[in-house]
């Protein structure tokens, strides 16, 4: 392998001269006096067997500092491990070019794992108030994995980027050494041990018994800790015979496991499945506009003359110059050229996404948060939520900024005159598709965490007259509202993205009304759609109200619905999956629902099929989304999440003795202001970070078919074919795409005659 890799180096060397390079100086940049003298020993040992062009060293003072002056173009070259890595090439645009190989078994990287005694049954999704080992502060796969792990997965919320607070609160004693001059060293450093004579107490140095990666095994293998954060070696490196003797203690490798991301655990030599991130190899980072191919000769023309026994100059040595590690690392048998062309590929996806969680700046953290609020009662309440958080000293502080619908609400966070708001699905959409918002937090409405439900095509149990979802042309149908997601928009969008309906002129609403034959859609009257949407709806017990979006209209919502199934009056009722399981088998006291069993019904799945009830997964029109808090791309959506969870830790039970209350409206005279009232909990959005992520696909077809509707005649924009979230009826997508957001904006009414400066647009609670 390194006879074929020398090969190459010659061929691009060869290369360099056929295209004349002309190049005479490639610009180092060191970060301290040892890596500067190290620099420029190796300036003049390439300068003396002629390898061109010239180093020159740049000492900078730090790898920020170094990365900053290469894209100032003051220095041209620098080895960055991956942190670094990551916010040069986020802030700066640097790529790697030349990656550092350590050994055959897994190249140009390791990886980061949290290991347990096998006899405890602590997965990643119960650490919470366990007792942690860390390698030391700040160190890879001791502290910044394992906490931007935690922090980028949602089981770690951190307010005000305030890592040490957080992780402190976190785990139920640590030892992390190196944390014992912060001010959360009484429990950061709870389980460090010192030197053995109580001295020396979480000291990053090995005077520390419990430091570094064997000292981190150490404190779980002696009890001081329940889990502890090393590389992937570390565990065969100190058992099976090869404990150090200091240790007094004959350890065996089987009976410790790892930790999983997905929350299993496994063997510790099934480090490459089970780990929570591939650690990227320290590399040469450049500029993105410079030729990699000079370093690729300069540094592999000296690897070649200078990585050997007895060469004068040693590339990947430092002991001589008192210090480990300088200009690269020690443990380097090679540089190889990196064939990704950014920093994200070569940092991995789970590297990426943990450093994305840890590098949180509080002072790039603004002093508010502004959020928009739609109506009299909202804003009373935000402001009553500005009132409380400020009491409890809740950072970033909440700012009520007004607005007059969800879609100016996009627009003015778009333009950074607000930060956040809280949007159902198909509003959730529009902001990510239309505007680039992306989700903060998302609402859950159970116990568990669930921040969805399933809209699902109900039918009775019927196999004399059984249909399929391709053949509902001239049946009737069951909704629970015109504003359902699950009920109305959903099913409308699949229908139409099926190509059950194929509505003339973009109509949506009046190809939905052609497919049934009769309907029973509540409040379709008010917005005047066709009649035929009313046309099986029942009204209250003497006939009146009929179609009204309220429960005067004996089969509106869901349960209302089902009934319009169960008493024949429709075919098929489109609802939530849990709808038929509510009103069945007892679970209700209504009159109407006596005698009903869940058995007597089915789903129509979308490929044609029928289903049980209980199989809603695998047989629903779309998986609906839980309402979120959007914000801008560049918004960093951890200390939003941050200040939310620690603000329900205060006010988020119904009967919590801090006055507010986060998820109820009652107060206010309105429903479901800011969050929804049913809501449970406030969720992190994890892996879920876009708004595609957060909808999911069936969801986002749903919606596609709703809003680019497969129009079969001229494609005339129709009065009233179409109530997307957020636009005037009749906008199709193309009128939509056309249309800039200062225009749609423009449409609502101009955002400065609100006045956003004006005096009562915005409560602070000072």
């Amino acid at each position: 392998m390194r006879g074929r890799r020398a090969a190459l180096w010659l061929l691009l060397c060869l290369h360099a001269v056929l295209n004349g390079e002309q190049v005479t100086e490639m610009r180092w940049c060191t970060i301290s006096d040892a890596e500067q003298l190290k620099c420029k020993d190796m300036s003049k040992a390439f300068q003396e067997v002629g390898i061109q062009p010239f180093i020159a060293c740049v000492q900078g003072t730090s790898a920020l500092h170094c990365t900053q002056l290469i894209s100032a173009q003051k220095a041209d070259a620098v080895t960055l491990n991956g942190e670094a890595i990551y916010e040069a090439g986020k802030e700066h645009g640097l790529k790697p070019v030349l990656g550092e190989l350590y050994d055959a078994e897994v190249g140009t990287s390791y990886y980061a794992v949290a290991v347990v005694r096998k006899n405890s049954s602590v997965t990643v999704n119960t650490l919470k108030g366990v007792r942690s080992c860390h390698t030391g502060l700040h160190r890879t796969a001791g502290w910044n994995v394992p906490v931007g792990f935690l922090v980028g997965s949602g089981r770690l919320s951190v307010m005000g980027c305030d890592m040490l607070m957080a992780v402190s609160e976190f785990f139920g004693g640590s030892c992390v050494p190196g944390a014992g001059e912060t001010n959360h060293s009484l429990s950061l450093c709870r389980a460090c041990r010192g030197d053995g004579s109580g001295k020396r107490v979480c000291d990053s140095s090995p005077l520390e018994r419990y430091y570094g990666y064997s000292g981190a095994f150490r404190c779980l293998a002696e009890g001081a800790g329940d889990v502890a954060f090393v590389r992937h070696s570390t565990v065969l490196e100190n058992t099976d015979g090869k404990t150090l003797p200091s240790w007094d203690k004959a350890l065996l490798s089987r009976d410790f496991e790892l930790l999983c991301r997905n929350g299993s655990r496994a063997s510790v030599t099934e480090w490459r499945q089970c780990h929570l991130a591939r650690v990227p190899a320290s590399a040469v980072v450049v500029r993105p506009d410079m030729d990699e191919k000079l370093l690729f000769r300069l540094l592999g023309e000296g690897q070649l003359l200078f990585n050997h026994e007895g060469s004068p100059f040693q590339m990947f040595r430092s002991e001589s110059y008192g210090h480990r590690d300088l200009l690269f690392k020690d443990a380097t048998v090679e540089l190889v050229p990196i064939g990704t062309k950014t920093y994200e590929a070569w940092l991995g996806r789970n590297f990426l996404h943990a450093m994305k969680g840890l590098l949180c700046d509080p002072n790039q953290l603004p002093h508010f948060l502004r959020w928009c609020v739609l109506s009299t009662p909202e804003f009373r309440k935000c402001g009553d939520m500005a009132m409380a958080f400020n009491q409890q000293k809740l950072k970033p502080e909440i700012q009520c900024v007004w607005a007059n619908s969800p879609l100016q609400c996009m627009t003015q966070i778009q333009d950074g005159h607000i930060d956040a708001v809280t949007l159902r699905g198909e509003d959730i959409y529009t902001a990510g598709k239309m505007f680039g918002l992306v989700p903060a937090a998302g609402e859950s409405y159970t116990e568990n965490s669930s921040s969805s439900y399933y809209a699902v095509a109900l039918v009775r149990r019927d196999i004399s007259s059984a249909f399929s979802l391709n053949e509902l042309r001239g049946k009737r149908s069951c909704h629970p509202s015109v504003d359902s997601p699950a009920g109305w928009t959903v099913p409308m969008g699949t229908l139409v993205y099926t190509g059950s309906i194929r509505p003339r002129d973009c109509n949506v609403i009046q190809g939905m009304s052609e497919v049934f034959n009769g309907s029973c859609v509540p409040g379709s009257e008010a917005r005047k759609y066709p009649s035929s949407l009313c046309a099986i709806c029942e009204g209250d017990e003497k006939g009146r109200n009929k179609c009204v979006a309220n429960s005067q209209e004996r089969y509106f919502g869901d349960s209302g619905a089902f009934r319009c199934l169960t008493e024949k009056a429709g075919d098929i009722a489109f609802v939530k999956h849990t709808t038929v399981f509510d009103n069945t088998n007892g679970h209700t006291t209504e009159p109407w629902a006596a005698g009903l069993r869940h058995q007597d019904y089915q789903l129509l799945c979308p490929n044609g099929a029928r289903a049980e009830v209980h199989q809603f997964q695998a047989c629903s029109l779309a998986k609906v989304p839980a309402h979120a808090v959007m914000v801008r791309p560049d918004t960093n959506t951890f200390p939003v999440f941050g200040l939310l969870d620690k603000a329900q830790e205060l006010y988020g039970e119904d009967n919590n003795k801090n006055g507010f209350q986060m998820f109820d409206s009652y107060k206010y005279g309105g429903q479901d202001l800011l969050f929804q009232d049913v809501t449970v909990r406030l969720v992190p959005v994890a892996e879920k970070s876009t708004y595609l992520g957060w909808l999911g696909p069936d969801y986002v077809r749903a919606m596609e078919g709703l809003l680019t509707p497969p129009c079969s005649g001229p494609g005339r924009v129709q009065a009233g074919s179409v109530t997307a979230p957020g636009w005037a009826p009749g906008t199709c997508t193309s009128t939509i795409q056309s249309s800039s957001a200062k225009n749609l904006a423009g449409a609502e009414g101009a955002w400065e005659a609100l006045g956003t400066q004006s005096t009562g647009l915005r409560y602070t609670g000072n």
